[in-house]
């Protein structure tokens, strides 16, 4: 499947804040966010005229695709999904991919960003209950366990992630055993723990209109 391949930085400078699409960069001085906080472009330093509701809408929508790396088609399919399910749909949205196996991995502090986790996946390095798993988009289940591979553990990537995680205050519904480079989905993922703010309720306007 297709994926966007230009500058990350870019789309946290689009959106004015950091999505943490670049792992460790995003927490040093290098970011780009930190030298450059207005948008790309020549035009980006200007003031603009208020936003109207659609645009409002259509940059969360972009904002939170940048964030999961989903184009568009695989995103509406997504939403349609949670439509389906019993619940508010834009909580069911974020359940569905909260719960993909790259975004587990990387939540997990199994690897430094979403775009690594998805690599690890791919080329079958991470297991799924002790079995291999390379599909990225994969939906975990409450109490699967995820791994990486016995003769995967040296990679320099996963061992510094692993590094790097331990820093940091992991979210509430995964449990993670750096030792072992294990984890468990131990409860469904609330958007209030989330550390970039979503306003939910835009995308699902926006997508409500079609």
């Amino acid at each position: 499947m297709a994926r966007y391949t230009g500058a990350k930085c870019k789309l946290c400078r689009r959106e004015g804040m950091k999505l943490f699409l670049k792992g460790e960069r995003c927490y040093s001085s290098s970011c780009a966010m930190e030298r450059r906080p207005h948008p790309p472009g020549q035009h980006g330093r200007r003031r603009g005229r208020k936003p109207s509701d659609y645009k409002l809408q259509l940059r969360e929508k972009q904002k939170v695709r940048s964030i999961y790396g989903v184009l568009e088609r695989q995103f509406r399919l997504y939403y349609a999904e949670a439509n389906r399910r019993s619940g508010p749909t834009g909580e069911n949205l974020f359940n569905i991919l909260e719960k993909r196996l790259d975004n587990v991995v990387y939540r997990m502090g199994l690897a430094p960003s979403r775009d690594s986790a998805r690599q690890l996946v791919r080329h079958k390095h991470v297991l799924v209950d002790g079995q291999v798993c390379d599909i990225p988009s994969a939906e975990l289940r409450l109490g699967q366990e995820v791994a990486i591979r016995g003769k995967s553990k040296n990679i320099p990537t996963v061992s510094e992630a692993v590094k790097a995680a331990t820093r940091r205050e992991r979210l509430p519904f995964v449990e993670v055993d750096d030792q072992k480079m294990s984890g468990k989905l131990i409860a469904e993922p609330q958007l209030g723990d989330l550390p970039i703010p979503i306003q939910e309720n835009l995308i699902v306007e926006l997508y409500s209109k079609v």
